[in-house]
């Protein structure tokens, strides 16, 4: 049996029959990083690095949706990562995925070009653009306290194959910014979809697909919509979710 610490809670993924600890004191994990987790393609024997994974909400899900021969984690606070790293281990998953404390932007996670996939879900805001504390961990998800979308890009790029895919999800306000810190690293964007949190909304998450080394080339998908009224998912929500 896993401890928990005070205030924490696991919640049920409903997917097969995997849980996580959580912290509602903390930055909970949200729509964007399942998203994320559905969007991502990883083959058998292939290598994922999941950076800025927060609580381990990424690789918990990519452990089931995809055939990941192994999965990297990497988070900067210490007491999150304790907390990625107990659910992995109540899940029975520690021997495929692996959580790393310590700042990215020192290449803690793999020496360069070693992994096939990368995915992240990186701090939406840039500082600056609304308030900030730097001992909130909320924060420092929401936000670039430890680290910037450039630095997220140029880690990104390192750590992958030639030939090797990123999946990023960020907000649309920033898109053109993503793509150009992805050009800067030579991560061509393929693929693309926006999620709209109602039909009749403008997006409000993005989610990007990048190849090291690709040519010119990108499909737009189909959009997620999310709910088809308040408070009521949408069957393809419902289905990534895996209600």
């Amino acid at each position: 049996m896993i401890p928990l610490k005070t205030g924490e809670r696991i919640d049920d993924l409903q997917r097969s029959a995997l849980g996580i600890i959580q912290n509602p004191a903390h930055f909970c994990f949200g729509t964007d990083a399942v998203l994320l987790s559905g969007f991502v393609r990883a083959a058998a024997k292939e290598r994922v690095a999941d950076l800025c994974t927060g609580n381990g909400i990424v690789p918990l899900l990519l452990s089931v949706k995809t055939r990941a021969k192994e999965i990297v984690a990497v988070e900067i606070q210490t007491e999150i990562a304790d907390m990625a790293e107990r659910s992995v281990a109540m899940n029975g998953l520690s021997e495929r995925v692996r959580i790393l404390c310590g700042d990215l932007r020192e290449g803690i996670a793999g020496v360069s070009g070693s992994f096939d996939v990368v995915s992240c879900n990186p701090p939406y805001m840039a500082l600056g653009r609304g308030e900030h504390s730097q001992a909130s961990s909320r924060a420092i998800a929401r936000q670039e306290l430890c680290c910037t979308l450039e630095e997220v890009v140029k880690e990104t790029a390192r750590l992958l194959k030639n030939g090797g895919r990123a999946y990023f999800v960020y907000r649309p306000n920033r898109l053109d910014e993503l793509f150009a810190a992805c050009a800067r690293r030579g991560l061509m964007p393929k693929r693309m979809k926006f999620a709209h949190p109602f039909p009749d909304r403008e997006a409000n998450l993005v989610l990007l697909e990048a190849v090291k080394g690709g040519g010119h080339f990108l499909r737009v998908e189909a959009p997620i919509i999310v709910f088809r009224a308040p408070g009521v998912y949408t069957d393809e929500i419902r289905e990534i979710y895996g209600y």
